[in-house]
């Protein structure tokens, strides 16, 4: 039978190749042994020496080639897991399936979820490149990392002090021509509240947020993109104003460094008074509609009445939830005082759950580590006057800029030679996983780059085909001159 590539004949044929096959694995965070084992096979069938750490994290080396064997070490960097979206009426099962790849003029997508480009790319440039022989290139090691999109616990946890690289290229940044020498660092606070509930009958109302764009916490934070979580408790709140509130249920988001896209609740009201409830809260839905108009054209938000009995939130546990709801902060905290239009801090409303107790869960950037601790200070406090409690955790350091990049330097004056333009090099406000191998290893020199995927961690992820081929080009050049 036919082997039916959706990629085949698209150049640079190889990385797509590996990018297809890496497709087909499941390869969500926490979910990374099958395609970790994919790229240790693929190291024992080119002759490479490679290992496998228990996180499922790999390093593959190869000497360089002839002539460059006294060249400088150069390592290329990526991570195997990615996020995991997909449509409501998408029933795939990300966890046991591949993806559904499509193509559409110029750009790659995956049917009803997330694409992975973030970071798949880099493993397929890196696959590539160590597969070829007939390419010129310093001896080499290609670092895959495990888990980032939840906390970076791969970079974090990795052995490199065997490793012999001064310069790393990084490939999981989502701009052509736009170099990365910095990002922010972060953490993960959880709140979480124990529920005392009581039996009550009455009007049953479930409201449902969804449609939104979503995006990516640290890249997407700047844009005004509504928070599901953030809209539904707004509409909680409204709701409380015209009578007692019980809360069933609550459900929304799905990671914690991903804009959710969907949100839902349910809530019992007094007997006979669910429509009226309804019909007072249209006008606001309406206007918090316009509010998203220009960035969730499609957010849609619907509200259906019931009855019945149901084990809900007492009014106390209930009020409590709707006030951290109604006053957690989310969103650009601060602006950077030194990079124009840089994001300093933020913070992402990723998850919450209300089911035996109430969880939220919230990713915290910064590149200012005191701001960083104020914000998740500030969660503490609003979850203590709630009756709950926060836990940090997937704490990463900030990646500090180098002034002085001869790695930086190269890379500038190579695109300008290729594609006779400028690049830029920037810092940015999303999380990477070198500032962990710059605690591991302080003397490298990094830089971050790639092709252009847009709407990464949301089911409009697409890659730029062109963008790719470009991006290799200029990757087997950078190996081509560096020394």
């Amino acid at each position: 039978m036919k082997d039916n590539r959706v990629l085949e004949g698209i150049q640079p044929e190889r990385v797509f190749y590996y990018f297809e096959e890496l497709c087909r694995i499941p390869h969500g965070s926490q979910n990374t042994k099958q395609i970790s084992d994919y790229c240790m096979e693929f190291a024992k069938n080119h002759g490479l020496e490679a290992k496998q750490d228990k996180w499922n994290n790999c390093i593959i080396k190869k000497t360089a080639s002839k002539g460059r064997e006294k060249d400088s070490c150069i390592m290329l960097q990526g991570h195997l897991d990615m996020v995991t979206e997909q449509t409501l009426d998408c029933g795939k099962n990300m966890e046991t399936e591949g993806l559904d790849l499509a193509v559409e003029g110029d750009y790659v997508f995956a049917k009803g979820t997330t694409l992975g480009g973030d970071d798949g790319i880099a493993i397929a440039y890196a696959l590539a490149v160590l597969e070829a022989e007939d390419i010129s290139h310093p001896p080499l090691e290609a670092l895959f990392t495990v888990d980032e999109e939840i906390g970076m616990f791969g970079a974090k946890s990795v052995d490199i002090s065997d490793c012999k690289a001064v310069y790393v290229l990084n490939l999981d940044s989502e701009e052509e021509g736009s170099f990365l020498g910095g990002c922010a660092g972060g953490m993960t606070v959880t709140t979480k509240k124990k529920i005392n509930r009581d039996k009550i009958a009455g009007d049953k109302i479930e409201i449902q947020v969804r449609g939104l764009t979503g995006g990516h916490s640290g890249a997407e934070i700047h844009k005004e993109r509504a928070n599901a979580n953030i809209v539904l408790g707004r509409i909680l709140h409204e709701f409380s104003q015209y009578g007692d509130l019980y809360l069933e249920s609550l459900e929304g988001g799905n990671k914690d460094n991903a804009i959710p896209i969907s949100a839902k609740a349910e809530v019992v009201v007094e007997e006979g008074m669910a429509l009226e409830y309804i019909k007072r809260c249209e006008f606001f839905i309406e206007a918090v509609k316009a509010e998203y108009s220009m960035t969730d054209p499609h957010m849609d938000i619907e509200m259906k009445p019931g009855k019945g009995t149901a084990w809900v939130a007492n009014l106390h546990d209930t009020g409590a939830i709707l006030q951290y709801l109604f006053c957690v902060p989310d969103g650009v905290q601060n602006q950077s005082t030194y990079i124009s239009g840089l994001v300093e801090t933020s913070l992402n409303f990723g998850i919450v759950r209300m089911e035996e107790d109430f969880k939220a869960v919230h990713s915290v950037r910064s590149d200012n580590p005191n701001r960083k601790q104020w914000v998740a200070e500030r969660l503490r406090m609003l979850a203590f006057a709630m009756g709950g409690q926060t836990y940090a955790s997937g704490e990463y350091p900030a990646w500090t800029y180098k002034v002085n990049s001869p790695l930086q330097q190269l890379m500038t004056r190579l695109y300008k030679e290729m594609f006779d333009k400028e690049a830029s090099v920037e810092t940015i406000h999303a999380g990477l996983e070198c500032g962990y191998l710059l605690q591991k290893k302080p003397e490298l020199d990094i830089v971050s780059f790639g092709p252009d995927i847009l709407d990464i961690h949301t089911t409009q992820e697409r890659m730029s085909l062109s963008s790719v081929k470009r991006t290799y080009e200029f990757l087997l050049r950078i190996l081509e001159e560096i020394h």
